[in-house]
């Protein structure tokens, strides 16, 4: 992409770029910079007070500065006199340790030092709905098994197909999109990369997919569940290992079962081992575990886990082997950071490797159907709470993604469940009033 943004505006026309971090709740912050000033926000930054986004920051803390990185840079498709592109935080000359893209370089860092690349891909999935947010914009999707629906995606071809372009004038390589199991709800793949590629991307998706729907006057949102009775928004990850070369998959052995290699094996077992505190990272928000333990759908299946196994090809568990050199992680949703979906994925499974971690027992029952009768398996989290305090407990995954960033994650997050708590709903007013 080359190293030098204002040359970049000039050979491309852009009038405008939007500096961008994300915050630790997901929130995407930018500042809207003019190619004339390019040059010295790429040496310099530009400033934010942190305190004002979700970072664990007061107002007295100097300014935290926004400096772009050029290799992630991004001109918008859709109105081409504007660029992106992502930054990375530091604050009196030092790096922001709880920035999440900063966690997640020092954790890719930390596997390039013991000789691993992870190459990740994600599932993205929303829905498109009403402006106002309370239904689903397209009135005639209404069947009971909506998913992959001919007549409902066609409906929507307008949104789709324009993001599906414009993810391919970018050379993402996009494969596939669908109307996915619930009604009003789509996913749209491209090819997997190295872990902070995917995470720029996945970034970027979220913010090109929000605008696309906006200027087509719909509104798209990527919440766990947003609707009762509907399956949820996942953000299925899907993993594997390569050496220094980039040409060899690590996780691949055609000998081994599932053709799994022994170090994706041990990388498995560190997802494992820490399923119940990683659900703090992949599952962030209260309403993450409305989609986790959901009763069955209108469709006849929620498609998320709620306890800690894993199989072969089978999608009702939290992980699946699909076939040889890569797993899948089925426990994200739709709210987890890109950056932190990544950090954490990394720290866990790096952490597997390092103490040649066992996934433990294969399973491969209906999860759905015979879930009743594994009783030798961690249950995941009932609630934001409960996944809060394992995250809390793992010290091991609490130093791999760093002390600052942990403490600070776990201070918010912590406010954000009492902040829940303490707040007043109608189903207590509907079920306590007459008591």
């Amino acid at each position: 992409m080359g190293n030098d943004l204002a040359a970049f505006a000039k050979e491309n026309g852009v009038k405008y770029f939007m500096i961008s971090y994300t915050d630790l709740f997901s929130g995407q912050r930018a500042k809207l910079v003019p190619a004339q000033a390019i040059a010295d926000m790429q040496k310099d930054g530009a400033g934010f007070a942190g305190f004002a986004t979700w970072l664990d920051l007061t107002p007295a803390h100097p300014d935290m500065l926004a400096v772009p990185d050029p290799d992630s840079v991004i001109q918008l498709p859709w109105k081409k006199d504007v660029a992106w592109v992502a930054a990375t935080c530091v604050m009196d000359d030092k790096l922001v340790d709880q920035a999440p893209r900063n966690t997640l370089k020092r954790v890719i860092d930390e596997a390039a030092r013991d000789g691993m690349h992870v190459k990740t891909g994600v599932e993205a999935e929303f829905f498109l709905i009403s402006p106002d947010g309370k239904a689903i914009s397209d009135e005639y999707d209404t069947a009971s098994k909506p998913c992959y629906d001919q007549q409902a995606v066609m409906r929507r071809y307008d949104v789709i197909a324009e993001i599906c372009d414009y993810m391919l004038a970018l050379g993402w390589g996009p494969y596939q999109n669908d109307h996915e199991d619930a009604n009003g709800q789509f996913e749209m793949n491209w090819t997997f990369d190295h872990a902070l590629a995917t995470a720029d991307k996945h970034s970027f998706f979220k913010f090109m997919v929000k605008s696309i729907a906006e200027k087509h006057g719909l509104r798209a949102t990527f919440m766990p569940k947003p609707f009762q009775g509907l399956t949820g928004n996942g953000c299925h990850a899907h993993i594997s290992v390569w050496d220094e070369s980039g040409k060899t998959n690590v996780f691949a052995d055609n000998s081994q079962e599932l053709g799994l290699s022994a170090k994706g094996r041990n990388f498995l077992g560190g997802i494992m081992k820490h399923a119940s505190a990683l659900a703090a990272i992949t599952n962030p928000t209260v309403n993450s575990y409305k989609r986790i333990n959901a009763p069955r759908t209108i469709s006849g299946a929620t498609w998320a886990p709620n306890t800690v196994t894993w199989t072969g090809n089978n999608r009702t568990h939290m992980v699946r082997v699909p076939g040889p050199g890569r797993f899948e992680l089925r426990l994200p949703d739709g709210a987890a950071n890109p950056y932190l979906l990544q950090a954490v994925i990394i720290a866990a499974g790096l952490d597997g490797i390092r103490s040649k971690a066992d996934p433990g027992k294969r399973y491969d029952i209906d999860m759905y159907q015979l879930g009743h009768t594994v009783t030798d398996a961690p249950k995941l989290p009932l609630n934001l709470l409960d996944a809060l305090r394992e995250f809390d407990n793992d010290k091991s995954l609490k130093a791999a993604l760093g002390e600052e960033f942990s403490s600070a994650y776990l201070k918010l997050k912590q406010q954000e469940w009492n902040s829940y708590a303490s707040h007043f709903t109608q189903w207590e007013r509907d079920h306590t009033l007459d008591i």
